[in-house]
């Protein structure tokens, strides 16, 4: 039976920092990761505002920064996917891939993915024009006409990145004003390959193999368009990743509920980064609440032991 005082689900900035704080404290920790550690860092193309890094860096090379600090300490490395989990008083229990493994805590950091527009259009050409990755695919479509849905942080940044690789870009935004940071607002307002199209919204995905144009409409005096592009990368926000979570554990729309500690109302666990209900979705705030997180455990592991 493979048993551990504390298993970090998820292999994000959030997951790996609560990782290393454990293994420091001496706690025998697994962390699982169905995929490379990193998470939603590795889609980043460049990140400009994690301290300590004044030039930027990839997203890539952070989580390789990560990643090798673990590489110092006996970490149980599991790269499956969890079922389930089945909360206990003392143990609980995690059905990850084929096995069951045990844990006296756990800490849930499995961040969040892309949320979905929900238009006609959208499932059947993924893949084939649609996407929620620019650095995964944009160099698809280099020097072609593409649209960024969104007018947050990550549709800025991203329809910057597109703009170094397409012909043009068109920033779709349903509302008049952008939330993004206004330092990215700027850099996209007078770019000459990025379009502002305010106030209007995808009603449709259209093509027959691949994407071909949107059908739009703008909310404001309901006329409806049609943009010819090439391809059409969504950032409309997230979801937190929590399709496992047992209904004993408290949670919200918007992810995990938990106090300023990372408790969750389950005993023993914990949950850290963009699972959790909050606002802000940064590099640095789920390092931090890694941090918490793993403290917090650490002293329930010792609370728990007598």
């Amino acid at each position: 039976m493979n048993s551990y005082d504390a298993v970090v689900i998820g292999g994000g900035p959030a997951g790996m920092t609560a990782a290393l704080y454990l293994l420091r404290a001496g706690v025998k920790t697994a962390m699982i990761e169905k995929l490379s550690p990193g998470g939603q860092v590795l889609m980043t193309s460049e990140i400009e505002n994690y301290p300590g890094f004044p030039g930027g860096l990839q997203g890539w090379e952070l989580a390789d920064k990560f990643s090798a600090q673990l590489d110092e300490y006996p970490l149980g490395r599991i790269y499956d996917e969890v079922r389930s989990i089945e909360v206990g008083e003392s143990l609980h229990a995690i059905s990850v891939g084929e096995e069951i493994v045990h844990a006296k805590t756990i800490i849930l950091a499995t961040g969040s993915r892309y949320r979905k527009l929900g238009v006609p259009g959208e499932e059947r050409l993924l893949g084939r024009g649609v996407s929620y990755c620019a650095l995964c695919d944009g160099n698809f479509f280099r020097d072609r006409d593409v649209a960024v849905i969104g007018g947050g942080n990550s549709a800025l940044e991203e329809a910057l990145y597109l703009a170094r690789l397409v012909n043009k870009v068109y920033l779709i935004h349903r509302r008049d004003e952008f939330r993004g940071l206004v330092c990215y607002q700027d850099k996209c307002f007078n770019h000459d390959k990025i379009e502002i199209i305010r106030s209007t919204v995808v009603d449709e995905i259209q093509g027959a193999e691949d994407v071909e144009s949107l059908a739009l409409r703008n909310v404001a005096t309901d006329e409806t368009s049609t943009l010819k592009v090439d391809a059409s990368f969504i950032f409309v926000g997230f979801e937190p990743i929590m399709d496992f979570v047992p209904e004993e554990i408290g949670k919200d729309r918007n992810g995990i509920i938990t106090d300023v500690e990372m408790r969750t109302n389950v005993p023993g666990v914990f949950a850290a980064g963009d699972i959790r209900s909050k606002m802000c979705r940064q590099v640095a705030s789920a390092v931090g609440d890694g941090a918490t997180a793993a403290t917090a455990a650490f002293t329930y592991l010792e609370q728990l032991d007598g």
